[in-house]
């Protein structure tokens, strides 16, 4: 939230290109760029432009000349950049604007991610992801979109050993927890305390295993599992094609049914199984 300092004035951070921050006092949360530029000390103005933080870690233009309201889009953070060039892609899949280059730690502090916690890697179209360090610099000039995505730091304990990055970074930005679970052939995850839709079944959350298949994530994960076992509230019974059980893990689990025919490797992974889950679960009957 903006802090209000007395009537009517307000604090706002102002940054530059390196995402180096100094608080300012203006009297009215509904400013134009130009105030914004001024107060970042740029001369001439129209040689720069100014770019809203919002909550939700998108940036938005700041017109020179018209009124934008920082308290009312939740803003609290400007960043000032040189107009010359701006360029957009797409980060964490939300897109982005910057200018020519953007450093490895920019582009952290843009996903809204720990620096010391989270690596970053740009897509590379059938070749493997490549690792940008915080003082690397990718040039955004390139013909196309660059694509971005963070992922927990390999060095980070307790992460697991069977996930690519990238679910392992959905996981975490989701807040899910999860645990390996290795025993004889079987090799999956384990989602810990999954919420469930409030009042269907006769419990608030489970744990969901997903086993993964030799080859994933090029290869499908095909069905699910709960535990415990979850029957639906109004009737009593088991929702359809989940009565099968399954041991793994010292547990016994229910095996949920719901075969994947359309898999799509190299876009499916763990954020989709979770989505199909989600739906699963509240259309149970």
């Amino acid at each position: 939230m903006n802090m209000q300092h007395g009537r009517d004035r307000f604090e706002v951070e102002i940054g530059d290109e390196n995402l180096n921050f100094t608080k300012h006092v203006i009297d009215d949360p509904k400013v134009a760029g130009r105030q914004l530029i001024k107060a970042a000390g740029m001369r001439p103005v129209e040689d720069y432009v100014a770019l809203a933080m919002l909550s939700d870690g998108r940036l938005e233009d700041v017109g020179l000349d018209e009124l934008f309201d920082l308290r009312g889009h939740g803003a609290e953070k400007v960043v000032v950049l040189k107009a010359d060039a701006t360029y957009r892609f797409i980060l964490d899949s939300e897109e982005k604007v910057w200018k020519t280059v953007v450093s490895g730690r920019v582009l952290k502090i843009l996903a809204g991610v720990d620096p010391a916690r989270h690596d970053i890697y740009q897509e590379i179209r059938g070749g493997e992801d490549l690792l940008i360090r915080d003082a690397d610099l990718v040039d955004l000039t390139k013909k196309g979109v660059e694509r971005f995505f963070t992922a927990i730091a390999q060095t980070t304990e307790g992460l697991s050993v069977l996930l690519p990055p990238r679910d392992a970074a959905y996981l975490d930005n989701r807040g899910i927890a999860y645990e390996d679970l290795v025993e004889g052939g079987q090799r999956g995850i384990v989602l810990r305390d999954f919420p469930l839709p409030a009042g269907k079944f006769g419990a608030e959350k489970a744990d969901i295993l997903l086993l993964l298949p030799p080859g994933y994530p090029d290869c499908p994960i095909d069905m699910w599992y709960a535990y415990p076992w979850l029957k639906l509230t109004a009737t009593g019974i088991d929702p359809r094609q989940t009565s099968v059980p399954h041991v793994a893990g010292g547990r016994t689990w229910q095996r949920w049914s719901r075969h994947n025919y359309e898999w799509r490797p190299g876009t499916d992974g763990i954020h989709t199984m979770v989505k199909r889950i989600e739906r699963a679960l509240d259309e149970a009957a």
